[in-house]
């Protein structure tokens, strides 16, 4: 049982819960609580290690114990530095340390999502969980955008960070990785409405963030500005609500389409 404040586990927890920099260097980042580490087995993601407290709930016992089957690295720590290297809370017993790996980026991808300066963490997580729920193939992080490998981020997304590859890049790198893709920014100035927007083409959505919008850049690369009508009294909607309306227009227009939706060039 780990009972000092010392120990290298629990340092890396904390090292972990900082910048985005210590992740990148560590090359691992933290899921807590029963359900992340469920979602992290589920897809065989891969283990640094296990950490757990006295008090892990019945459903964590027999998640402790396939992780214990399977030869994974699993230690007890005293309850109290356990609550004490906690994120939420509440702690829930147990959390992991992950490696920091990338899923495969698609060959042909007909649906990204760009999250441009989207700084809350909640809001980045609630976008990537929509974008896994909606059949995104790729979520693409510019610069001055939350990491999305922060706990909060993490926790935020419920497990699609296991299911969905997430790239931290520069915006060199995402203009080579949609080509071929026609970009669609949100903004409330739009001159197209996301009804009437043809969505059915292979196309990198742009999400800008509450405070600023979109940054220069992003704007750089957009084709077309798309609005979401609002009758009512409200300027705007949160990031993650409209990017999860705008994603499930996407998926309401392939669905809907007689066809499947063919590669088309990028608009100039």
């Amino acid at each position: 049982m780990i009972t000092s404040p010392q120990n290298p586990k629990l340092k890396l927890v904390r090292a972990l819960q900082g910048r985005a920099k210590d992740r990148r260097e560590a090359g691992a980042f933290l899921a807590e609580g029963v359900r992340l580490v469920e979602e992290a087995l589920a897809a065989g993601w891969p283990f640094r290690f296990v950490l757990y407290g006295s008090q892990l709930s019945e459903r964590g016992r027999a998640l402790l114990e396939k992780l214990t089957k399977l030869e994974a690295d699993v230690e007890q720590v005293d309850d109290a530095l356990l609550e004490a290297v906690s994120e939420t809370e509440t702690s829930q017993g147990i959390l992991a340390v992950l490696e920091l790996t990338d899923l495969p980026f698609p060959t042909l991808p007909t649906f990204l999502l760009i999250p441009d300066q989207i700084r809350d963490p909640g809001n980045l997580g609630t976008l990537i969980r929509s974008a896994a729920a909606a059949g995104v193939d790729a979520v693409l992080i510019p610069p001055e955008t939350a990491d999305a490998f922060s706990p909060k981020v993490v926790r935020a997304g419920m497990g699609a960070h296991f299911r969905l590859a997430v790239y931290s890049l520069g915006w060199d790198e995402i203009r080579s990785l949609i080509t071929g893709c026609a970009v669609f920014l949100a903004d409330a100035g739009g001159q197209t409405s996301c009804w009437g927007a043809d969505f059915r083409q292979p196309l990198a959505l742009i999400v800008g963030g509450e405070a600023e919008g979109a940054s220069q850049s992003a704007r750089k690369l957009a084709d077309r500005l798309v609005n979401i009508p609002m009758p009512g009294k409200i300027e705007s909607l949160n990031a993650a609500a409209a990017g999860a309306i705008l994603m499930f227009e996407v998926v309401r227009q392939r669905l809907y389409s007689k066809t499947f939706p063919m590669r088309h060039s990028r608009r100039s």
